[in-house]
């Protein structure tokens, strides 16, 4: 019976790139990439029509290109707990931003719901007094 060992060495992490994106920015570049993901999903033929780039533009807004941030992630990634933290960050800032967007959604929904019961109240009210004229000029004739 053989028995096989491996070991992670130092030799497998990923060397340290010189321009290593900070775990701080990382999570925000991950955070907008999750969202654009997201868009996509939702929207495709949108982004295909219009022949737009998300991740271009990503790249751009971060002042990153896609090598630096290939060789951030993995190097991110290699370390667990680092990779969690800027994962846990991530999600943080979704679950904020789910309730922020549902919050605005129920105002929403509240501010239209207001609107469709004051038209309807002018238009009872249109009701009475066309039915009032017409009343009146029943009892004209």
């Amino acid at each position: 019976m053989g028995v096989l060992v491996f070991s992670c060495s130092n030799k497998d992490r990923p060397q340290k790139p010189d321009n290593l994106i900070p775990k701080s920015k990382m999570s925000q570049i991950l955070f907008d990439l999750y969202i654009i993901n997201g868009a996509k999903g939702v929207n495709r033929q949108v982004f295909e029509k219009r022949n737009l780039k998300p991740e271009s533009y990503l790249l751009a807004k971060h002042k990153i290109d896609s090598a630096q941030f290939a060789d951030s992630n993995s190097y991110w990634a290699f370390d667990t707990e680092s990779y969690t933290y800027i994962i846990e960050e991530v999600k943080s800032k979704l679950e904020s931003k789910k309730k922020e967007l549902e919050n605005l959604q129920k105002i929403e929904q509240s501010n239209a719901k207001r609107k469709r019961d004051s038209l309807k109240g002018l238009n009872k009210s249109k009701l009475k007094v066309t039915d009032n004229k017409n009343k009146s000029k029943k009892k004209q004739v």
